[in-house]
């Protein structure tokens, strides 16, 4: 699928969203601030996608581990994630978005999984841009609990051993049905997937830049588009069979 400038689009592109603590330290604000900034960020990202032509896009929004943060700093984070849901279901709807979101909801406060429940039953007939949404997601969560899965239907009989392959363990994690991200993008400038999609990231593109999530725009997602299409793509492949 070509794109802006004819870049090949990515049908799915998954983000790492990094900086907003260090955003708001930068300018003497509260780590929070930094947070509620990063979400015009993810709106433009949105919107940038939908543009482009992507398919599918995964943020990362709160990840397993996250939960080991100050309490207060969570709580807040929780409360924007609310206020910030709430607030742009409707225009996401408008808009023929699909809301997805992955990650264990156990974890979540009640209030928080309703109103996930009802924008992914409000959106789930839109056939726009599907928004997948990882939040108290980890890959080794994810991994495990796919795992667990299918123990389950063996000890059940409704499958063997044999049976079980890549396709089966796949089949169950979290983003089954949805193709394998293409390419990631990671802000901050850190250079690791931080225990994201770890299943799903194996045959992706990286781009990493140093940019703070909450300054993420149209010209550095762009940048990342243009890095995804000028790599080849060989799983496995030598480079003369691809061409």
């Amino acid at each position: 699928m070509d794109g802006k400038n004819g870049h090949q689009v990515p049908r799915h592109v998954a983000v790492i969203m990094d900086g907003n603590g260090r955003w708001a330290r930068a300018r003497g604000m509260p780590r929070h601030a930094g947070h509620r900034s990063g979400v015009k960020s993810v709106r433009e990202t949105v919107e940038i996608a939908a543009k482009r032509g992507v398919s599918y896009l995964t943020l990362f929004a709160f990840s397993s581990e996250n939960w080991r943060r100050p309490a207060d700093e969570v709580s807040k984070l929780m409360g924007l994630f609310l206020e910030a849901l709430q607030r742009e279901v409707d225009d996401l709807h408008r808009n023929k978005v699909r809301l997805r979101f992955i990650g264990a909801r156990e974890q979540l406060q009640a209030e928080l999984v309703a109103s996930i429940a009802r924008a992914e039953e409000k959106t789930q007939d839109n056939d726009g841009l599907c928004l997948i949404v990882a939040t108290a997601y980890g890959g080794r969560w994810d991994i495990v609990e796919a795992s667990k899965s299918l123990a389950r239907k063996t000890v059940a009989g409704e499958i063997s051993i044999n049976d079980i392959d890549e396709d089966k363990l796949a089949n169950e994690l979290s983003l089954s049905g949805i193709p394998d991200p293409d390419l990631l993008i990671r802000t901050g400038g850190e250079r690791r997937i931080s225990n994201f999609l770890l299943w799903n990231l194996a045959y992706a593109e990286l781009w990493f830049c140093d940019c703070l999530w909450p300054d993420f725009r149209e010209q550095q997602f762009d940048e990342a588009l243009a890095y995804y299409s000028s790599r080849q793509r060989r799983y496995g492949y030598t480079g003369d069979q691809v061409a």
